[in-house]
């Protein structure tokens, strides 16, 4: 991993939220959901795209603390640089990272020129991101603790108390997915440890 830039807070949008408004008869409606991977990126923009797959343009743009860190945008047929590049340049200037925006628009039979364009894709994007809320979050790392069933009861137990999100999967053993913040992940993991006498089995996610 390069340099501490991904172990710093960063600022995201709080939720997922979807606004839209009118433009001399086209309609622009904004989505905008945080995501944790460029993965999670696409499939968002693949989401809101079958969704609204009969509009005239689907727009995506998006911010990711990938390794390295990933920026992409795509006119999606508008005029070049008149969609994606203003949506994107929103989530740069709010400084926005975790986050993926895609603009909806159904063309309303009166072109609106570039400048009209670069100002609706944006609005649209401040819109949704103004009704989703920003929030400052601290970067997590995720890895897998597995034991057998006598000690999922003391796993279980000190990851509540740490308060931090996993999932269980029961199956012969028991394996929790557990994300944690970056700053905390060692500790924790020597918490897991000591409590299971070395019996747990930790792997990188």
């Amino acid at each position: 991993m390069s340099g501490d830039g991904e172990r710093d807070s960063y600022r995201t949008v709080a939720g997922a939220a979807r606004t839209s408004f009118e433009v001399r008869g086209s309609e622009f409606i904004g989505h905008v959901r945080p995501v944790d991977s460029a993965e999670s990126a696409e499939a968002f923009i693949a989401e809101v795209r079958s969704e609204y797959d009969d509009a005239t343009h689907n727009v995506p743009a998006y911010r990711v603390r990938d390794d390295p860190f990933r920026e992409y945008s795509s006119d999606d047929g508008e005029p070049s640089g008149s969609a994606g590049k203003p949506a994107l340049n929103v989530l740069q200037g709010q400084e926005l990272e975790n986050v993926a925006v895609v603009v909806t628009r159904y063309y309303g039979g009166t072109n609106l020129g570039v400048g009209g364009l670069v100002s609706a894709y944006g609005q649209a994007v401040k819109d949704a991101v103004e009704a989703a809320g920003t929030t400052e979050r601290e970067p997590h790392e995720q890895f897998a603790a597995t034991v057998a069933y006598d000690d999922s009861g003391t796993v279980q137990g000190i990851l509540d108390s740490a308060g931090v999100e996993y999932e269980a999967d029961y199956g012969e053993d028991v394996q929790f997915v557990v994300s944690v913040p970056v700053a905390d992940n060692l500790a924790l993991r020597d918490r897991l440890r000591s409590a299971t006498s070395g019996r747990v089995t930790i792997e990188e996610r």
